[in-house]
């Protein structure tokens, strides 16, 4: 239907097709960089989390959002903890595996930022440049339950 509407405005529908595959190409390239997370993220005072992929540059974690990449948000960490992700957290982090992993970043403005992403991707998740919280007894004991070590 929306071929038909773009075709009798006048807009090429080679146009459209290029454009379609030039968005799936720079997604499909962004998914390959090397330092690559696959990550959903959830702003201050929001209920849902936004899919997508991250990287570290030092101690700046890049954000872009899928599968559009409309949503980018470059966060400058000062401070990253982990936790296993809670049994409601769990119901609402689709296909990111069994036992996710949630992280909360500090902001360089004291703004704190949550981010999840797969258990075997938490070392990554937390980067080298930042410093971490220590875990606390409880963390530190799902942790070794779920097999994954600092």
């Amino acid at each position: 239907m929306i071929w038909i509407v773009l075709a009798a405005v006048g807009v090429p529908l080679w146009l459209c097709a290029l454009s379609i595959f030039v968005l799936v190409r720079r997604n499909s390239w962004l998914r390959n960089r090397p330092g690559n997370i696959p990550v959903r993220i959830r702003p201050p005072g929001k209920k849902r989390w936004l899919p997508g992929h991250g990287v570290w540059i030092h101690d700046v974690f890049a954000f872009r959002g899928s599968p559009a990449a409309w949503k980018e948000a470059l966060l400058w960490v000062t401070e990253a903890s982990a936790r296993p992700a809670s049994e409601d957290e769990r119901k609402k982090l689709r296909r990111i595996g069994a036992e996710p992993v949630v992280a909360m970043f500090t902001l360089a403005g004291d703004e704190a930022f949550e981010v999840a992403a797969r258990a075997e991707h938490r070392e990554l998740l937390l980067g080298d440049a930042v410093p971490t919280a220590p875990l606390g007894p409880r963390a530190a004991e799902a942790l070794e339950r779920s097999g994954s070590r600092d």
